[in-house]
Formats: C-alpha cells, sequence, structure tokens
C-alpha cells in the first residue's frame, strides 16, 4: 500500500509540473527564436490581471543570460500605493529546443510555469505575445513603452481569435517611463 502511494504522489506530481509547463489548446510557440535577439529590456503594454502583478505601473522585463544556459528574468514594475519599485527575479530554461519560443520560468524555487511566445516580430523583435500554460496569462511586451495604433489593433485581433478575452485586458500605464522621469 505505502509503495502505490508513492507511485500516486509521484503521477500527480508529474502531472501537475507537466501542466503548469504545457501549451494551451490552439497556441503554437514561435519557431526560429533567437534568444540573442530577445536579451534586453520589455516594456508590458497590457496583460491580464493576477496577483503577482496586480496594481503594478511602468512594467518591464529585462533578459540577460545565465550561467547555466538559461535566461536571467528581472520583472520590475512600479507601485504608485506604497510610492516604490517591486522586482522579482526569476530564471527561464526552454522546454524543448531553443529555437522553438517555449520556455519554463520560475520565480518561487522550484515550481516552473510555461511561457509561450505565440507571436514575434522576427525580423527586428520589436514586440512579442506571450501566454502560459492556460489563456488566464497573456502579455503584450514591446521594446518601447508605447506602440503603434495599427500594431495594438492586431494585438486585440489575435488574442481574440485565439480565444483570450480582450475586454478582461489591463494597458500598463507607462507614462513615467515615457517621458524618462524614473527609471530606478
Amino acid at each position: 500500500m505505502r509503495n502505490n502511494l508513492r507511485y500516486l504522489v509521484l503521477i500527480v506530481s508529474s502531472a501537475l509540473v507537466i501542466s503548469c509547463t504545457g501549451v494551451p489548446k490552439g497556441i503554437e510557440p514561435v519557431g526560429k527564436f533567437d534568444t540573442e535577439k530577445y536579451l534586453g529590456t520589455w516594456y508590458e503594454i497590457a496583460r491580464l490581471d493576477h496577483s503577482f502583478e496586480r496594481g503594478l505601473s511602468q512594467v518591464m522585463a529585462t533578459y540577460s543570460l545565465r550561467d547555466d544556459g538559461g535566461l536571467r528574468v528581472l520583472n520590475k514594475g512600479y507601485n504608485s500605493e506604497e510610492n516604490a519599485w517591486d522586482s522579482a527575479e526569476g530564471k527561464a530554461y526552454f522546454v524543448d529546443d531553443e529555437t522553438i519560443g517555449h520556455l519554463k520560468v520560475s520565480f518561487f524555487g522550484p515550481f516552473y510555469g510555461s511561457y509561450i511566445v505565440f507571436e514575434l516580430d522576427h525580423e527586428n523583435y520589436q514586440y512579442a505575445f506571450i501566454t502560459s500554460y492556460n489563456r488566464n496569462y497573456l502579455w503584450f511586451l514591446s521594446r518601447t513603452p508605447t506602440v503603434d495604433p495599427q500594431l495594438l489593433k492586431h494585438f486585440l485581433q489575435v488574442i481574440e481569435e485565439k480565444g483570450f478575452d480582450p475586454q478582461a485586458l489591463i494597458f500598463v500605464d507607462q507614462s513615467i517611463l515615457e517621458n524618462n522621469s524614473i527609471q530606478n
């Protein structure tokens, strides 16, 4: 009986890990992903609400290489209620092939979630659409704090076609960064 319980725990744990690093039906990670081009700072244009970024504006993510072959992820946002910057450092690793935009990312110890780049400006790496293991997570990232209205319209069209709820989006206030007033 004890061995059966161990196997059950192992199976359930494996299923949870796989489900958190899986890909939602109808979403395809981009191919021909170039890590070097993806490195650097990205600004959050829009997102779906979730607890770990709730109330933050001026949100940006900076990606750099780690010594172990993964990526360092530094997320930063401004909390106006506290009049302070919040930040979180994580690590990301490719789930399979390094040319596929599907990574697993962790900000909390051994727990990983999917980071799926499902659309990307392959030519210049100026924008990216990101989701996770389900459609409760969505980010629109750009190399600039604001984007052209045509690109925003494209984003809204793509996410609606992919089954996300455009009405639930939070458009991130980037006015401080846009005006270059503060960045620390």
